[in-house]
Formats: structure tokens, sequence, C-alpha cells
């Protein structure tokens, strides 16, 4: 789907939007992984993981670890030893629930 119907600029207003939205996960640090999980089927591990993918589809040298730290703004043990908390069960459940859910959007 084209947005302005000008190939250069959709990819100059996804990156941005991109960029936006990892400053805004970055920012969020009370929204933790799993409810992410939950709710939207994808965290920011995720974004991280398809960073790494789309790196690699272009021929760029980009380790997982890397594109997990670009997204966190920090490592990733780092990120999980300052922010995460244990999931409970129903964080849990409702993560398999939404991951379920990814399947028809692939």
């Amino acid at each position: 789907m084209s947005i302005t119907g000008d190939a250069a600029a959709n990819e100059r207003l996804e990156a941005a939007a991109f960029r936006r939205l990892v400053l805004h996960l970055q920012q969020r640090r009370d929204v933790q992984n799993i409810e992410l999980m939950g709710h939207g089927g994808f965290c920011r591990n995720c974004l991280g993981d398809w960073l790494h993918e789309a790196a690699v589809d272009a021929g760029i040298t980009l380790s997982k670890e890397d594109a997990r730290a670009h997204v966190h703004g920090m490592p990733t043990a780092q990120w999980k030893a300052r922010h995460n908390t244990p999931a409970t069960q129903a964080q849990l459940d409702l993560m398999a629930e939404s991951l379920a859910k990814n399947d028809a959007v692939r």
C-alpha cells in the first residue's frame, strides 16, 4: 500500500514512524513486554527481531541482540534487570491467546 504514491517519501514516513514507536516504547517502561504481547501480539523484542530480519534481507550485518538493544535503548539484559517484572499466569494466558492470532497476519 502506498501512502503518498512516492516510494521514497513512503519510506521516509515509515522510518519516522518506526523511530517514534521505538522512542515511545523506550519511554513507556511501565508497559511490560508480556502486556504488549498479550494485547498486540508483539513486543519490544519482536520489533528488534523484525529489525534484525530486515537487516539480513538487506544484506546488512546486524545481530539480533544489537537490534533488540536499539529498540530497548540499552542491552536486553540490562532492560530486563531494570524494568521487567515476573509475568502472572493471567498475562501468560493472554499472551498465548494473542500469539495464536498472529498466524493470520503473516
